[in-house]
């Protein structure tokens, strides 16, 4: 009898992963670029599902669920970058520079590209703002940050892509 409940545990499973593994691939594959990070984000969210899964009382599985632990462990993976950038730039030294708030039209696969280039903490920021649309408020819950920390945070992560926006296109031009 618990085989057979097993089993078909295990099969409702398989066919909710092969219904969503496009759709968190997807939304990875959006917001971060390397393929391989992709993948193994992918791959780590699916661990974590499964875990999930196997727990006694566990939550309602389902594709709201599963993307909401990508977006964790992406934003996981970007605070261990931006730790290993943190520690990198005390060695350099770096200075912020001042806030300028910016407003443009931009091409998506120009914005990737920008953004592939930032900090993990601005990638971040910038991504879950405005990627994603969360307010401010659930971005600093996600990145484990006060509110006007994370306000500071966005302010310094626009001037950032603006900067690198408009190198951009001056190496373009």
């Amino acid at each position: 009898m618990r085989s057979a409940a097993a089993g078909e545990q295990r099969s409702s499973f398989l066919e909710f992963y092969d219904d969503a593994l496009p759709q968190v691939y997807g939304y990875l594959a959006m917001r971060c670029g390397p393929q391989a990070l992709v993948e193994d984000l992918t791959a780590e969210t699916f661990l974590a599902a499964v875990d999930a899964a196997r727990r006694d009382d566990p939550p309602p599985i389902g594709l709201p669920w599963i993307i909401g632990v990508a977006r964790h462990k992406l934003v996981d993976h970007w605070r261990r970058q931006a730790r290993d950038e943190r520690r990198l730039s005390v060695l350099a030294d770096e200075k912020p520079e001042p806030p300028d708030p910016w407003d443009a039209r931009l091409d998506a696969a120009q914005v990737r590209q920008i953004l592939d280039g930032l900090t993990a903490h601005h990638r971040a920021a910038l991504t879950l703002r405005y990627l994603d649309d969360l307010p401010v408020f659930e971005v600093a819950v996600l990145l484990g940050r006060t509110m006007h920390a994370t306000e500071a945070l966005l302010v310094r992560a626009r001037a950032a892509f603006r900067r690198a926006y408009l190198d951009q296109e001056e190496r373009d031009a």
